[in-house]
C-alpha cells in the first residue's frame, strides 16, 4: 500500500477544530449507543480498531491496526463492479478516559474531497455518545453527477455505523 501521504483537500484537522469550511457539504450525525464504562470501551475500540466499519460491511484495509496519526486506511463499500474504493489517511486520533475517536481525510484517488471523524464519547451520566463530523465535495464525475443524492448517502451510512455500534456496545 503506497504511504504517501497526498490529502486532496487543503482544510487538514477542521474536523477536530470545530468549524467546518466553506464550500463543502457539512454532516453531523450524533447517536447514543449505550451505556457504561463497558459499552464506552467496546465502541472506542470497534471505532479507533476499525471493527465499526468492518461490522457496518465496509471492506477496510489499513496499515495499522488501529487508527493512529498518518495511517492510510482504504475504504471500500459495495459489491462487483459497483464498488467504490476510498483512499483516505488518519488525520488525527484521540484514544482518551472518556473520549475516543478519529479522523480521516481523502487522499488521491478517493470520490470525494474532505475530512470525516468518529467519536465515541462517555457523558457524565453514563451515555455513550457517538458523533460523525464531516465536510466533503465531489471530486470525480460520478459523484458530481449524483449531485444531492451524495449527502443523503453519507447521511444514512453514518446512521448505519451508528446502529452498527450500537450492537457492539450492547454486547459489551
Amino acid at each position: 500500500m503506497d504511504t504517501t501521504p497526498r490529502l486532496s483537500y487543503t482544510e487538514v484537522g477542521a474536523t477536530r477544530l470545530g468549524s467546518l469550511p466553506d464550500g463543502y457539504q457539512h454532516l453531523h450525525h450524533r447517536a447514543a449507543v449505550g451505556h457504561g464504562r463497558p459499552a464506552f470501551e467496546a465502541a472506542g475500540d470497534a471505532v479507533t480498531g476499525w471493527g465499526m466499519h468492518r461490522a457496518s460491511g465496509a471492506r477496510v484495509t489499513a496499515d495499522s491496526p488501529r487508527a493512529e496519526p498518518g495511517a492510510v486506511v482504504e475504504v471500500a463499500l459495495g459489491i462487483g463492479p459497483l464498488r467504490f474504493c476510498a483512499p483516505c489517511q488518519v488525520i488525527w486520533a484521540e484514544h482518551g478516559p472518556d473520549r475516543s475517536g478519529f479522523a480521516y481525510g481523502t487522499r488521491a484517488g478517493h470520490p470525494e474531497q474532505g475530512e470525516e471523524s468518529f467519536v465515541v464519547e462517555l457523558a457524565a451520566d453514563g451515555t455513550v455518545w457517538f458523533t460523525v463530523t464531516a465536510f466533503s465535495r465531489p471530486a470525480s464525475w460520478y459523484t458530481r453527477l449524483a449531485g444531492p443524492l451524495v449527502p443523503l448517502l453519507q447521511r444514512l451510512y453514518a446512521r448505519r455505523l451508528g446502529r452498527t455500534l450500537r450492537g457492539i456496545a450492547a454486547r459489551a
